[in-house]
């Protein structure tokens, strides 16, 4: 017996399968990640420096992709957590705006300074400043490297720079977009409610899409395996 299947439903059944692949290939990949880090960071500094795995962060970066260092950390900022899956769906904006902006996952959403993911999700968010220390970083694709991000100079200024010539892009997983949206003209302008839907999910090393209203910034997003400890 065949049972007929509203296509919104399958639509929606299809979306949560392919992004459950997603996680589970990007889980596999970085067990294989690490294990090659492991080794990478054992030689990086002569064998001097130490490390220790944590769980999966991630941090959105600013910077010349082609690049092995510079400035501008201070932008920087970090996801302690998987942002993607404490999202909340650009059609459940009202919903969240009716709930005084505090989403399922407790975070809480600044309708002047909000950030969005390749799939259209609206995302907490990351904290900024990115602290000062070392991280093994990778994009889950060749390349994993150690990230050192220095402390502010005297004008708030931090320095960043990868190790074994390694450039931002290299540590740039492309298939984690993220952009952050914040207000042309203030007053509320920048909405969610104006983003269209029909442009996600965004393509690999793709730019996010603008919304009327918005300021978008573009930033990279790095996988973090483990960060440096004290000798």
């Amino acid at each position: 017996m065949q049972t007929s299947v509203p296509q919104r439903k399958v639509s929606a059944r299809m979306s949560n399968r392919e992004r459950l692949i997603h996680r589970v290939c990007l889980a596999t990949v970085l067990l294989v990640t690490i294990t090659v880090a492991a080794q990478a960071v054992q030689a990086a500094d002569g064998g001097q420096a130490k490390f220790r795995r944590i769980s999966t962060q991630y941090i959105a970066a600013l910077g010349d992709p082609k690049s092995t260092s510079g400035n501008g950390a201070q932008l920087w900022g970090l996801w302690p957590v998987d942002p993607g899956p404490r999202g909340v769906k650009l059609n459940r904006y009202h919903s969240l705006k009716d709930a005084g902006g505090v989403a399922p996952a407790r975070w809480m959403f600044d309708e002047a300074d909000w950030w969005l993911e390749e799939h259209g999700l609206i995302m907490e968010q990351p904290t900024v400043p990115l602290p000062p220390g070392k991280y093994v970083v990778t994009g889950a694709r060749k390349v994993t490297a150690v990230l050192t991000i220095h402390p502010a100079d005297g004008h708030g200024d931090r320095r960043w720079e990868l190790d074994q010539g390694a450039t931002l892009y290299d540590v740039t997983h492309l298939a984690c977009r993220s952009a952050r949206y914040t207000s042309v003209t203030g007053g509320g302008s920048c909405s969610p409610a104006n983003a269209k839907q029909s442009a996600f999910p965004v393509v690999p090393g793709g730019a996010m899409p603008p919304v009327e209203g918005c300021t978008k910034q573009d930033y990279a997003v790095l996988i973090v395996i483990g960060v440096g400890v004290e000798n």
